[in-house]
C-alpha cells in the first residue's frame, strides 16, 4: 500500500480505533479472568472487600452490563490518547486560522505532519503569506501613487511657474524695450518645450508601465537597428563634440521585437549617454551573444554614478543630481521609460558605473535569424 495514503488522518483513525478494539478486548478479557479468580479462588475470603464489591457488582448490575460499561470506557480512553496528536494539530490549525481572521498575517502555524492537516497548515500559511504580501503591495502602490502626484505636481510646477512669471512681465509691460520683451518671450517658450516634454513623457510612460501599449513583434536585427538610430544621432552628438563606434557588430544579433516601440527605449538611453558623457567625447555601443541572449551596451564616459544612486536610476522622477537634470532638460522618467519598454520585450536592463565609465547593459532572449536573412552578417 502507497506510504502516503498510510500517513493520512482517515488511516490515521483506523489505526486508533482497531488498537483501541483491540486494547478494549484484552482488558475485556483480563478482567473477566481477574473477576472469575476473585469469586472462585479460596485464597480471599468472603469476607474480603475485593471479593465483596465484586460480587455485589455481580448480583445489582450484572456481569454482562458491567464488561460493556468498562469497554466503553477504556475504548473510549484508549482512542483519545491514539488520536491526541492529531486533535492537538487541529486545535494549532484552529487557533491559527482565528490569528489570521484577527488580522495577524505575519502568524504562521508550525507544520508537523504530512498528512492532510499539514497540507492544511502550509496552505494555511501561503495564504496568510500571500494576503501579506499582498497588502504590502497595496501599501506600496498607495505611496508610489502618493510619490507619483507629487513628483509630477513639482515638475509640471516648476516649468509652469517660469512661464507664467515671464508672461506676467509681458502682460504688465515691465520690460524696457522689445528686446527684452523677446528674450523673456524666448524663455517662455523654451520653458513650455520643457513643459511639452514632461507631459509627453508622463503620457509614454503611463502607457507603458500600465500595459496598455499593444506590441506588433517581429524578427529584429539589433546591429542594423541601433546602426541606423546612431546615424540619426549624429547631429546631437556632434553638437555635443561626441563621436560613437560599434563593437561587435560583426555578426548580426535576431531579436522578437515591436521596432517602432522599441526605438523609445534606445533613444532615451543615446540621450542619456550623451548629456551625461560629452567629457568622455564618445559613446559606445557594443553588442555580442552572451548564453543565448542579444546583449547591448551603451557606454559613455565621465563623472561616474555613485555607488547608492545605482539601484535607483530606473525609478520614476529619481534624478543622481537634480540641479543637473534641469539644466540639461531631464524629466527624470527616461530611464523608466526605457525599462518598462524593454521589459514589455521580455528583456533586461542594468547599470554599472566605475573609473569614469558608466554602462547600460539591455538584454533579450536571442532568435535564429529568418530564413529570408540567413547567413546575413553586417
Amino acid at each position: 500500500m502507497n506510504s502516503k495514503l498510510i500517513n493520512t488522518v482517515r488511516w490515521k483513525f483506523i489505526y486508533a480505533f482497531m488498537l483501541s478494539g483491540v486494547l478494549t478486548a484484552a482488558i475485556l478479557y483480563g478482567a473477566s479472568r481477574l473477576g472469575e479468580s476473585i469469586l472462585e479462588t479460596q485464597r480471599y475470603p468472603n469476607y474480603t472487600i475485593p471479593g465483596q464489591a465484586v460480587r455485589w457488582l455481580v448480583n445489582h448490575i450484572g456481569s454482562v452490563p458491567l464488561m460493556i460499561a468498562v469497554g466503553i470506557i477504556s475504548f473510549v480512553l484508549f482512542f483519545f490518547l491514539f488520536t491526541r496528536k492529531v486533535m492537538v494539530v487541529l486545535d494549532e490549525i484552529t487557533a491559527g486560522i482565528q490569528e489570521v481572521a484577527k488580522g495577524e498575517l505575519s502568524h504562521r502555524i508550525e507544520v508537523k505532519t504530512s498528512d492532510e492537516f499539514g497540507v492544511v497548515a502550509v496552505s494555511i500559511n501561503q495564504m496568510a503569506e500571500q494576503l501579506q504580501r499582498s497588502l504590502q503591495e497595496e501599501r506600496s502602490a498607495v505611496a508610489a501613487k502618493n510619490d507619483l502626484i507629487t513628483g509630477i505636481s513639482h515638475d509640471l510646477r516648476t516649468p509652469l511657474t517660469s512661464i507664467l512669471g515671464f508672461l506676467e512681465y509681458i502682460e504688465q509691460d515691465r520690460y524696457q524695450d522689445e528686446l527684452e520683451m523677446r528674450y523673456y518671450v524666448s524663455i517662455a517658450y523654451e520653458k513650455s518645450l520643457t513643459l511639452r516634454k514632461l507631459i509627453d513623457d508622463l503620457f509614454e510612460y503611463t502607457r507603458v508601465s500600465g500595459g496598455i501599449l499593444p506590441l506588433s513583434m517581429k524578427p529584429l536585427n539589433l546591429n542594423s537597428f541601433l546602426m541606423q538610430l546612431a546615424e540619426e544621432f549624429a547631429p546631437m552628438l556632434e553638437e555635443a563634440g561626441m563621436t560613437y563606434t560599434m563593437l561587435g557588430a560583426e555578426q548580426p544579433l535576431w531579436i522578437e521585437a515591436a521596432p517602432g516601440e522599441l526605438v523609445r527605449a534606445y533613444e532615451n538611453l543615446f540621450s542619456n549617454a550623451i548629456r551625461y558623457g560629452a567629457q568622455g567625447k564618445v559613446m559606445e555601443i557594443g553588442l555580442s551573444l552572451e548564453d543565448g541572449e542579444a546583449v547591448v551596451r551603451i557606454s559613455n564616459y565621465g563623472e561616474p554614478i555613485p555607488a547608492q544612486d545605482l539601484p535607483h536610476l530606473f525609478e520614476r522622477f529619481y534624478r543622481v543630481d537634480k540641479s543637473r537634470s534641469r539644466d540639461t532638460g531631464g524629466t527624470g522618467l527616461g530611464l523608466a521609460i526605457a525599462k518598462s519598454m524593454i521589459e514589455l520585450h521580455q528583456g533586461s536592463i542594468g547599470a554599472t558605473s566605475e573609473h569614469g565609465r558608466t554602462d547600460f547593459v539591455t538584454r533579450f532572449p536571442a532568435i535564429t535569424p529568418p530564413a529570408s536573412h540567413a547567413g546575413e552578417a553586417e
